[in-house]
C-alpha cells in the first residue's frame, strides 16, 4: 500500500513537473519588420518602419515589450519613444493576437546606400524574470534626390525676359520639375510667377524664362520636383541678378543689330539705283534704234 502511494506520488510529481517545463516554453515572441515607408529611405530624411510581435496573446509571456535601437544609421528625434510595452494576454478576440510598433526615425545624412543592419530587442516577463532577445533587420537606404546649379543665363530689356539656366547635377533623373519664384524686392514678376520645366535627367540642362523687371541682388528660386520613389521635393536656390553683364552685352547687340540692318539697307539701295539707271540707259537708246 505504501509503494502504490509513492509510486502516485511520483508521477503526480513528474506530471506537474512536465506541465511546469511546457508552461516554461510555451512564450514564443517572434518579430518581423512588416513596412518600410519610403522604401528606399533617403540619407537624412524620415522613414516609418513598422513592427509586429507575434505571441503576445499568451497570458504567460507577462509584460511583452519591443525597443528599436536608436543606433547608427538611425536616430530618434528628442522626446519620441523607442519601447513599446504591453501586458501579454490582454488582447480581443476579433483582432489579430500581436503588437503593433511604428516608428518614425531620422536617417543618418552619412548612411550608405544599400541594406544597412539595425537591432530590435524583445523581452517578455515569463516566470518572474526578464527575458531579452535581440533580432537584425535591414533598413535600405538610397540616394534619390537630386542637386541643382541655377545661374541667370540673359536678360532682355526690350521684352522684360528673365532667362534662366538650370543644371541637374546630381545623380538621379528627377520628373515634373517646376520653379517658382515668390514675391520679394529684387525682382517683380510680370504675369505668372510658376514656370512647369517637365522632366530633366542626370547631367542635363535647360532654360526657363519669366516675364520679369528685376534688381541687383539675390533673387530667391523654389524648385520642385518628384524623385525616383515618386516623393515631391521642395529646395530654396539662390541666384545674383548684376545688371551690368546684361546692359553692356544688350549694347553690343544693339549695335551689331544697327550696322547690320544700315548694311542690308545700303546693299538694297544700291540695287535699285542700279534697277533704275539701267532702266533711264534703255529709254535714252530707243529713239536711236527706231532710226
Amino acid at each position: 500500500m505504501e509503494e502504490r502511494g509513492f509510486r502516485i506520488l511520483l508521477i503526480s510529481f513528474m506530471i506537474l513537473a512536465s506541465f511546469s517545463l511546457i508552461s516554461a516554453a510555451t512564450c514564443e515572441l517572434d518579430v518581423i519588420l512588416i513596412n518600410q515607408d519610403p522604401f528606399p529611405a533617403v540619407p537624412g530624411d524620415y522613414v516609418d518602419m513598422v513592427f509586429q510581435v507575434t505571441g503576445v496573446d499568451n497570458p504567460e509571456c507577462g509584460e511583452v515589450s519591443i525597443e528599436l535601437k536608436g543606433e547608427f544609421p538611425i536616430s530618434f528625434d528628442p522626446g519620441e519613444e523607442s519601447i513599446v510595452t504591453i501586458q501579454s494576454g490582454t488582447y480581443t478576440p476579433d483582432f489579430g493576437s500581436f503588437l503593433i510598433a511604428p516608428y518614425e526615425v531620422r536617417v543618418s545624412e552619412e548612411a550608405l546606400e544599400g541594406d544597412n543592419p539595425i537591432e530590435v530587442q524583445f523581452s517578455n516577463t515569463e516566470g518572474g524574470t526578464r527575458n531579452i532577445f535581440s533580432e537584425k533587420f535591414d533598413l535600405n537606404i538610397q540616394e534619390t534626390r537630386a542637386e541643382f546649379e541655377v545661374s541667370i543665363k540673359d536678360y532682355f530689356p526690350e521684352t522684360r525676359t528673365l532667362r534662366f539656366e538650370i543644371l541637374n547635377v546630381g545623380e538621379n533623373d528627377i520628373e515634373a520639375l517646376t520653379i517658382e519664384i515668390p514675391k520679394q524686392e529684387n525682382v517683380i514678376i510680370k504675369g505668372s510667377n510658376r514656370n512647369i520645366v517637365g522632366d530633366l535627367d542626370s547631367n542635363d540642362d535647360t532654360t526657363f524664362d519669366f516675364e520679369a523687371e528685376p534688381s541687383d541682388g539675390e533673387i530667391t528660386l523654389i524648385i520642385r520636383y518628384t524623385d525616383q520613389i515618386n516623393e515631391r521635393r521642395t529646395l530654396e536656390k539662390m541666384v545674383t541678378y548684376d545688371s551690368t553683364y546684361f546692359k553692356d552685352r544688350a549694347r553690343e547687340a544693339k549695335g551689331l543689330s544697327t550696322s547690320f540692318y544700315l548694311l542690308i539697307a545700303l546693299i538694297i539701295a544700291i540695287i535699285i539705283y542700279w534697277f533704275w539707271k539701267r532702266r533711264q540707259r534703255r529709254r535714252h537708246r530707243r529713239p536711236f534704234e527706231h532710226r
